[in-house]
Protein backbone atom coordinates (compact mmCIF):
# COMPACT_ATOMS: atom_id res chain seq x y z
CA UNK A 1 0.00 0.00 0.00
CA UNK A 2 2.67 2.45 0.83
CA UNK A 3 4.19 2.13 -2.88
CA UNK A 4 0.66 2.44 -4.66
CA UNK A 5 0.55 5.78 -2.20
CA UNK A 6 4.04 6.75 -3.31
CA UNK A 7 3.47 5.96 -7.07
CA UNK A 8 0.22 7.94 -6.93
CA UNK A 9 1.81 11.08 -5.30
CA UNK A 10 4.79 10.65 -7.87
CA UNK A 11 1.90 10.74 -10.57
CA UNK A 12 0.56 13.65 -9.19
CA UNK A 13 4.31 15.27 -9.15
CA UNK A 14 4.48 14.65 -12.75
CA UNK A 15 0.90 15.93 -13.96
CA UNK A 16 1.59 19.15 -12.07
CA UNK A 17 5.00 19.79 -13.70
CA UNK A 18 3.97 18.66 -17.63
CA UNK A 19 0.86 21.48 -16.77
CA UNK A 20 2.99 24.08 -15.43
CA UNK A 21 5.81 23.68 -18.54
CA UNK A 22 2.89 23.20 -21.15
CA UNK A 23 0.66 26.02 -19.80
CA UNK A 24 3.80 28.15 -20.00
CA UNK A 25 4.33 27.18 -23.41
CA UNK A 26 1.32 26.88 -25.12
CA UNK A 27 -0.95 28.61 -22.89
CA UNK A 28 -3.93 27.31 -20.77
CA UNK A 29 -7.06 27.87 -22.98
CA UNK A 30 -4.60 25.74 -25.52
CA UNK A 31 -3.87 22.82 -23.43
CA UNK A 32 -5.77 19.80 -23.07
CA UNK A 33 -5.74 17.94 -20.26
CA UNK A 34 -4.89 15.00 -22.92
CA UNK A 35 -1.94 16.53 -23.93
CA UNK A 36 -1.05 16.97 -20.10
CA UNK A 37 -1.38 13.17 -19.45
CA UNK A 38 0.97 12.48 -22.92
CA UNK A 39 3.58 14.73 -21.64
CA UNK A 40 3.27 13.16 -17.89
CA UNK A 41 3.34 9.53 -19.70
CA UNK A 42 0.32 7.93 -18.23
CA UNK A 43 -3.41 7.65 -19.42
CA UNK A 44 -6.04 10.29 -19.16
CA UNK A 45 -7.87 8.46 -16.01
CA UNK A 46 -4.53 8.94 -14.74
CA UNK A 47 -5.23 12.81 -14.63
CA UNK A 48 -9.10 12.19 -13.21
CA UNK A 49 -7.57 10.26 -10.62
CA UNK A 50 -6.05 12.82 -9.19
CA UNK A 51 -8.01 16.47 -10.91
CA UNK A 52 -11.62 16.50 -11.11
CA UNK A 53 -11.06 18.71 -14.23
CA UNK A 54 -8.70 21.36 -15.83
CA UNK A 55 -9.95 23.87 -13.47
CA UNK A 56 -8.73 21.76 -10.41
CA UNK A 57 -5.90 21.01 -11.81
CA UNK A 58 -4.94 24.91 -12.28
CA UNK A 59 -5.86 25.54 -8.64
CA UNK A 60 -3.91 23.07 -7.73
CA UNK A 61 -0.80 24.53 -9.68
CA UNK A 62 -1.45 28.09 -8.31
CA UNK A 63 -1.51 26.36 -4.45
CA UNK A 64 1.92 25.03 -5.13
CA UNK A 65 3.59 28.62 -5.24
CA UNK A 66 1.00 30.11 -2.24
CA UNK A 67 0.96 30.98 1.08
CA UNK A 68 -1.98 28.61 1.91
CA UNK A 69 -4.72 30.61 3.60
CA UNK A 70 -4.34 29.70 6.92
CA UNK A 71 -0.77 30.37 7.14
CA UNK A 72 -1.32 33.56 5.50
CA UNK A 73 -4.44 34.72 7.96
CA UNK A 74 -1.91 33.27 10.90
CA UNK A 75 0.99 35.57 10.09
CA UNK A 76 -1.04 38.82 9.20
CA UNK A 77 -3.72 38.19 12.18
CA UNK A 78 -0.81 37.18 15.23
CA UNK A 79 0.78 40.59 15.18
CA UNK A 80 -2.46 42.57 15.21
CA UNK A 81 -1.47 44.27 18.72
CA UNK A 82 2.45 44.94 17.59
CA UNK A 83 3.86 46.31 14.84
CA UNK A 84 1.26 45.24 12.37
CA UNK A 85 2.39 47.82 9.86
CA UNK A 86 5.68 46.70 10.01
CA UNK A 87 4.14 42.63 9.25
CA UNK A 88 2.11 44.14 6.48
CA UNK A 89 5.08 45.68 5.34
CA UNK A 90 7.57 42.51 5.42
CA UNK A 91 4.90 40.34 3.51
CA UNK A 92 5.14 42.70 0.71
CA UNK A 93 8.75 42.72 0.39
CA UNK A 94 9.03 38.71 1.12
CA UNK A 95 6.37 38.22 -1.86
CA UNK A 96 8.38 40.93 -3.96
CA UNK A 97 11.60 39.31 -3.45
CA UNK A 98 10.45 35.30 -3.30
CA UNK A 99 10.03 36.05 -7.63
CA UNK A 100 13.53 36.53 -7.79
CA UNK A 101 14.87 33.17 -5.72
CA UNK A 102 12.23 30.84 -6.44
CA UNK A 103 11.78 29.87 -10.10
CA UNK A 104 8.58 27.86 -9.85
CA UNK A 105 6.80 30.96 -8.68
CA UNK A 106 8.22 32.98 -11.08
CA UNK A 107 6.96 30.35 -13.99
CA UNK A 108 3.36 30.13 -12.35
CA UNK A 109 2.95 33.35 -11.90
CA UNK A 110 4.33 33.80 -15.66
CA UNK A 111 0.99 31.45 -16.73
CA UNK A 112 -1.37 33.30 -14.07
CA UNK A 113 -0.75 36.77 -15.38
CA UNK A 114 0.32 36.33 -19.16
CA UNK A 115 -0.89 32.85 -20.32
CA UNK A 116 -4.20 32.39 -19.26
CA UNK A 117 -7.92 33.31 -19.98
CA UNK A 118 -10.67 32.38 -18.07
CA UNK A 119 -12.43 30.76 -20.40
CA UNK A 120 -15.97 28.58 -19.06
CA UNK A 121 -13.68 25.66 -18.28
CA UNK A 122 -12.13 27.09 -16.11
CA UNK A 123 -14.90 29.60 -13.99
CA UNK A 124 -14.12 27.20 -10.60
CA UNK A 125 -11.18 28.12 -10.92
CA UNK A 126 -11.26 32.16 -11.45
CA UNK A 127 -13.58 31.99 -8.49
CA UNK A 128 -11.22 30.20 -6.43
CA UNK A 129 -8.96 32.91 -7.33
CA UNK A 130 -10.99 35.80 -6.84
CA UNK A 131 -11.90 34.58 -3.54
CA UNK A 132 -8.38 34.10 -2.53
CA UNK A 133 -7.33 37.56 -3.38
CA UNK A 134 -10.17 39.22 -1.67
CA UNK A 135 -9.36 37.38 1.46
CA UNK A 136 -5.61 39.01 1.04
CA UNK A 137 -7.78 42.21 1.00
CA UNK A 138 -9.99 41.76 3.90
CA UNK A 139 -7.02 39.99 5.72
CA UNK A 140 -4.78 43.08 5.39
CA UNK A 141 -7.72 45.61 6.02
CA UNK A 142 -8.37 43.92 9.20
CA UNK A 143 -4.43 44.10 10.00
CA UNK A 144 -4.60 47.90 8.87
CA UNK A 145 -7.56 48.70 11.06
CA UNK A 146 -5.38 47.96 14.26
CA UNK A 147 -2.78 51.11 13.43
CA UNK A 148 -5.63 53.03 11.33
CA UNK A 149 -4.81 55.98 13.67
CA UNK A 150 -1.42 55.90 11.72
CA UNK A 151 -2.90 56.48 8.30
CA UNK A 152 -3.38 59.76 6.29
CA UNK A 153 -6.49 61.26 6.75
CA UNK A 154 -9.09 60.15 4.13
CA UNK A 155 -7.12 56.99 3.38
CA UNK A 156 -9.19 53.94 5.40
CA UNK A 157 -7.60 50.72 6.04
CA UNK A 158 -9.67 49.23 2.92
CA UNK A 159 -8.45 52.08 0.41
CA UNK A 160 -4.63 50.71 2.24
CA UNK A 161 -5.69 47.42 1.61
CA UNK A 162 -6.48 47.86 -2.16
CA UNK A 163 -3.45 49.89 -2.91
CA UNK A 164 -1.01 47.32 -1.48
CA UNK A 165 -2.69 44.75 -3.43
CA UNK A 166 -2.48 46.52 -6.52
CA UNK A 167 1.09 47.27 -5.92
CA UNK A 168 1.65 43.73 -5.57
CA UNK A 169 0.20 42.27 -8.46
CA UNK A 170 1.06 45.27 -10.53
CA UNK A 171 4.94 44.56 -9.95
CA UNK A 172 4.24 40.92 -10.76
CA UNK A 173 2.43 41.33 -13.53
CA UNK A 174 5.70 43.55 -14.69
CA UNK A 175 8.36 41.39 -14.13
CA UNK A 176 7.19 38.26 -15.29
CA UNK A 177 6.44 40.14 -18.29
CA UNK A 178 10.05 41.73 -18.39
CA UNK A 179 12.50 40.61 -15.42
CA UNK A 180 15.05 43.52 -16.65
CA UNK A 181 12.84 45.99 -15.07
CA UNK A 182 13.81 45.57 -11.58
CA UNK A 183 15.59 42.96 -9.40
CA UNK A 184 12.74 41.32 -7.30
CA UNK A 185 15.80 40.62 -4.21
CA UNK A 186 17.71 44.20 -4.51
CA UNK A 187 15.02 46.53 -5.37
CA UNK A 188 11.82 45.28 -3.24
CA UNK A 189 12.45 47.53 -0.16
CA UNK A 190 12.73 50.46 -2.77
CA UNK A 191 9.89 49.49 -4.57
CA UNK A 192 7.82 48.88 -1.50
CA UNK A 193 8.52 51.88 1.01
CA UNK A 194 7.49 54.95 -0.71
CA UNK A 195 3.98 53.44 -0.83
CA UNK A 196 3.84 52.82 2.89
CA UNK A 197 5.37 56.11 2.92
CA UNK A 198 2.09 57.87 1.22
CA UNK A 199 0.09 56.02 3.20
CA UNK A 200 1.13 55.70 6.77
CA UNK A 201 2.08 59.50 8.98
CA UNK A 202 5.45 59.31 9.98
CA UNK A 203 6.40 56.10 8.13
CA UNK A 204 9.83 54.82 9.86
CA UNK A 205 8.95 56.06 13.31
CA UNK A 206 8.35 53.78 16.61
CA UNK A 207 4.92 55.36 16.42
CA UNK A 208 3.90 53.92 13.18
CA UNK A 209 5.38 50.37 13.61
Amino acid sequence: MRRTKEDAEKTRVALLASAERLFLDKGVAHTSLDQIARDAGVTRGAVYWHFQNKAHLFHEMLNQVRLPPEQMAERLCSCTQQQPLRVLRELCVEGISALGRDEQKRRVMTILLHRCEFTDELREAEERHHAFINLFIDLCEKLLESAAANLYPGVTPRLAARTLHALILGLFSDWTRDPTLFDPEKDCAALIDPVFRGLVKDWGSPASE
